[in-house]
């Protein structure tokens, strides 16, 4: 094994955290994800699914396509996916329509040159890509147009957000909306200029939430990505957060939010000034954001993309009302046991005492703040939660932050019948054993870290 990394700071997660309670009902139309539901952990026998498809920071003319179940750790599924027959691929957003494609829309040429046309590609699989067209955008001498980002609203059009300038200053942006009007996204109407974002404004990103329409967008003189927000999708738009306000830094660009299981955002950014990719969650309905975190593996790789976020079916089905011991997937000798109220990784065998069997047997319950993830109670009827990021056992005292504490939700391991345990409220942290000790830590996008994550549920030792 080797040495983790730091845990982040408690008080820093909780202060983005805290704001809204587990169950809170979170409505939203995001690109791919048409109407409105509860945030939930993916059903028994399914999984959450993230897509991205970006260009990358040595080559601008093709891109991978990576995919996650927690929106944290991306695993490359296949590399140089798409190449359009001509010019470049830049800020691929992607779409799942309701013909049941995926499409991507895309900046066609690199950003010293004119560019005035947008590009379309369309796979049945996320995977392979055929290319479809190149949109010329029907702006009076238009110089460029970049970053196209889908938008579905609440009744199923089909959008894309556009940056555009022209020719009399190529630097300065404005958000343009085009709508489709054919259902083979082949056929746009007149781009619309969305109102009270104006000018010197480009990467805007839309989502709904009820009847209110959020953008984030960055300003090309500050570098910083600020807030806006509107009644209707072409605005007028209020900016209402500017400057520093998120604690996210500046130069940063590209900002594309999805909604997590726990009914989180989380904001991926481009710090190209620095080289980095970063995420930050918010609970509070954009209001606080917790501190910008590097995403694992692709960070430095991966250049501006959008997210696209599914439930698909073949996820880890986790038996609940049962008793069950939990083996190490890497050490199997080793099993889930309480020591004096903490969960460690022992050696358990048919010679270990009765009371060392009982310590490593669990009953597993439906999560305590969402009855599709786990929770899991001791012989004393105390449950597993973590607490300043080690995994112990305590009495519910019937708080929602306890309640959250002690959810786990269940995503795919790495051996066969194998499962991963994430944090409910702490997205992209999962149970995770060192020195046989079992704490909470964020995925580091190793294949070490998913192997000392994954545990096999078998029979119960007593």
């Amino acid at each position: 094994m080797t040495t983790p990394p730091p845990a982040p700071s408690r008080r820093t997660l909780l202060r983005a955290m805290a704001a809204v309670p587990a169950t809170a009902l979170v409505l939203g139309e995001t690109p791919g994800l048409l109407g409105t539901a509860l945030a939930a952990a993916p059903p028994g026998g399914s999984a959450t699914r993230y897509t991205i498809v970006p260009f990358l920071d040595s080559d601008d003319g093709t891109v991978n396509v990576y995919q996650s179940d927690d929106a944290t750790d991306f695993r490359l599924v296949k590399s140089s996916a798409y190449t359009p027959p001509a010019n470049r691929i830049r800020d691929a957003s992607v779409l799942k329509h309701t013909d049941g494609a995926y499409y991507l829309t895309y900046t066609t040429h690199t950003w010293q040159d004119v560019s005035t046309t947008i590009g379309f590609a369309r796979s049945t699989d996320r995977v392979t890509w055929t290319f479809l067209y190149d949109h010329t955008v029907p702006i009076a001498g238009l110089s460029r147009a970049w970053a196209p980002e889908w938008f579905v609203d609440g009744d199923g059009s089909v959008n894309v957000i556009v940056s555009c300038s022209t020719t009399d200053d190529e630097w300065i942006f404005t958000p343009y909306l085009l709508r489709a009007t054919d259902s083979a996204l082949t056929a746009w109407s007149a781009p619309v200029a969305l109102a009270g974002i104006g000018e010197n404004h480009i990467d805007t990103y839309v989502v709904r939430i009820g009847s209110t329409y959020h953008a984030f967008t960055k300003n090309e003189t500050t570098k910083y990505i600020e807030y806006a927000t509107a009644a209707g999708l072409t605005g007028p738009y209020t900016i209402s957060r500017t400057g520093d306000w998120a604690g996210w830094g500046s130069y940063r660009e590209g900002p594309a939010l999805v909604q997590l299981d726990n009914g989180a955002w989380r904001i991926f950014f481009d710090g190209y000034g620095d080289g980095t990719y970063y995420y930050s969650d918010s609970y509070d309905t954009f209001a606080t954001w917790s501190t910008p975190e590097a995403l694992p593996a692709v960070s430095g790789t991966a250049r501006h993309f959008t997210v696209l976020k599914e439930t698909v079916s073949g996820g880890v089905s986790v038996t609940k009302n049962v008793t069950r011991s939990f083996r190490s997937a890497n050490y199997t000798t080793r099993y889930w046991q309480a020591q004096s109220a903490l969960l460690n990784l022992p050696v358990v065998s048919a010679s270990s005492t009765a009371a060392e069997k009982q310590n490593a047997t669990f009953t597993v319950v439906p999560g305590l703040a969402d009855a599709n993830g786990c929770s899991f109670r001791d012989a004393a009827g105390n449950y597993l939660r973590h607490y300043a990021f080690r995994a112990r056992f305590d009495a519910h005292d019937g708080t929602t932050t306890f309640a959250q504490d002690a959810t786990f939700v269940a995503r795919t391991g790495t051996a066969s019948g194998s499962v991963r345990f994430e944090s409910y409220n702490y997205p992209g942290h999962y149970l995770r054993h060192y020195d046989y000790q079992l704490r909470v830590e964020r995925a580091d996008g190793t294949d070490l870290f998913r192997q000392d994550s994954s545990f096999v549920p078998v029979t119960a030792w007593a």
